[in-house]
């Protein structure tokens, strides 16, 4: 790819040999382009950081202090309360169009408030999500790879986009500043402010020990950070909610299997997080969901820390290792007619697949290996939920009537629907 090597990787036992086997080897990260280091401040992001002192010290932080299963119980309330907004939203937008709803719009507020509550300890009004979100659109945007990036001799005549994106990151600097200058006031006079949640993500960020340096993050570094833990968590979700409730729409009769499920475990109240581990088929509509659906096409970009080999051809360091996840979740010689959209076939026992990868890789929606996402459990239990609370409360079906949904995909920051999916929603009550 101009003057970058890209080595495609789209075979399981590949991937296992790399990301397991020789995780050690297959840890780091590729050179980024010029704008992304920007927006990474040189890296300093669990995602991008090279493997080494900065990336263990990032990472342990997230995933002990903020991302274990009893820090994320801790924020149930704020998840329930997303959750109500959402139905709240869906049955407001249906009311007002004659039954249709947006479905990727409408998840995605609801788990970017989520998000929002966690990493900064407050619960913002809408205006002020809608701003936020905004601002996180337009970084993303500003990201998308260019030619430039990849023939660098082009990089006089694209000027104007290097401009832009420094724009676009001062606009995210100046907003984001302001609410980790909030929290700061929050944590110094304690009950000042009585929207503030007891704990957030930025607070384990503030007094953060990095492996290697004295000072503790910067501004532009917090800023960072914190775009990472939303950005990673929203789009993410958001678009496995979206094409799971199109396969709903496709297959009716998953759909009623899965709401007989829920009245059967829950009756006539709401379903809360712990009815999710009792419901065997929704947690099998979900696999099949990643199987099918994966958040993207390929994985982050892996590199090797040395020269070494995979399946017996030379990884020279400094190129790009992709890993191809269609090319795993739909390959034949893993999976029974990987075409069909089938969760009974995990319910069975027929066919199985532990999505971390450590016996075997045969999907990898989060990757696998040391750079696996640290966000895997939060992830699966907001896509869980969702689904649960959308399909117990709505009888989904096509817009317009007996229309067929388009699978086409397209590739922004996820793989999200070509034709973004317009339901129409019936309530069960």
């Amino acid at each position: 790819m101009g003057s970058r090597t890209m080595i495609i990787v789209s075979d399981a036992k590949l991937c296992h040999e790399a990301l397991i086997e020789k995780g050690a080897l297959f840890a780091t990260r590729p050179r980024e382009n010029p704008t992304r280091t920007i927006f990474s401040c040189n890296k300093f992001t669990v995602n991008a950081a090279l493997y080494g002192p900065v990336w263990r010290s990032l990472r342990r932080n997230m995933v002990q202090n903020m991302l274990s299963s009893s820090r994320i119980r801790e924020f149930r309330d704020v998840r329930n309360r997303a959750m109500d907004k959402l139905i709240h939203r869906l049955k407001s937008d249906a009311k007002s169009d004659d039954g249709v709803v947006l479905v990727l719009k409408n998840a995605r507020f609801a788990v970017f408030c989520i998000l929002l509550a966690m990493c900064f300890g407050i619960e913002m009004d809408e205006d002020t999500i809608e701003k936020m979100d905004q601002v996180m659109k337009s970084v993303l945007i500003v990201l998308d790879p260019r030619i430039d990036d990849y023939l660098p001799i082009l990089r006089p005549f694209f000027s104007k986009q290097r401009k832009k994106a420094l724009e676009v990151r001062k606009a995210q600097l100046e907003f984001i500043v302001t609410y980790i200058e909030k929290r700061r006031e929050m944590l110094k006079n304690p009950g000042s402010d009585t929207t503030a949640i007891s704990f957030s993500y930025l607070d384990t960020l503030f007094d953060l020990k990095i492996e290697g340096r004295k000072s503790a993050p910067s501004d532009e570094e917090l800023v960072t950070l914190c775009s990472e833990f939303l950005n990673g968590g929203t789009d993410t979700t958001a678009t496995a909610i979206e094409w799971g409730i199109a396969q709903l729409i496709t297959n009716p009769e998953i759909q009623e299997k899965l709401y007989d499920e829920i009245k059967w475990t829950v009756g006539d109240r709401k379903v809360e997080e712990k009815d999710v581990e009792k419901m065997g088929y929704l947690q099998a509509v979900v696999k099949e969901l990643l199987r099918k659906h994966p958040p993207t096409y390929f994985s982050l970009t892996h590199a090797v820390t040395e020269p070494t080999t995979l399946g017996g051809f030379d990884i020279p360091t400094d190129v790009n290792v992709e890993l191809y996840l269609p090319g795993i979740g739909d390959d034949p010689k893993i999976w029974s007619k990987p075409e069909k959209f089938d969760p009974d076939r995990f319910v069975s026992g027929r066919e199985d697949a532990d999505i971390t990868g450590v016996k075997a890789v045969k999907m990898m929606p989060f990757g696998i290996g040391r750079r696996i996402c640290p966000g895997l459990g939060m992830a699966t239990l907001h896509v869980h939920l969702m689904l649960a609370r959308m399909v117990q409360e709505f009888e989904w079906s096509a817009y317009p009537q007996n229309s067929k949904v388009d699978f086409t995909g397209k590739l922004e920051f996820t793989v999200v629907m070509k034709n973004s999916l317009k339901a129409t929603v019936k309530s069960r009550v």
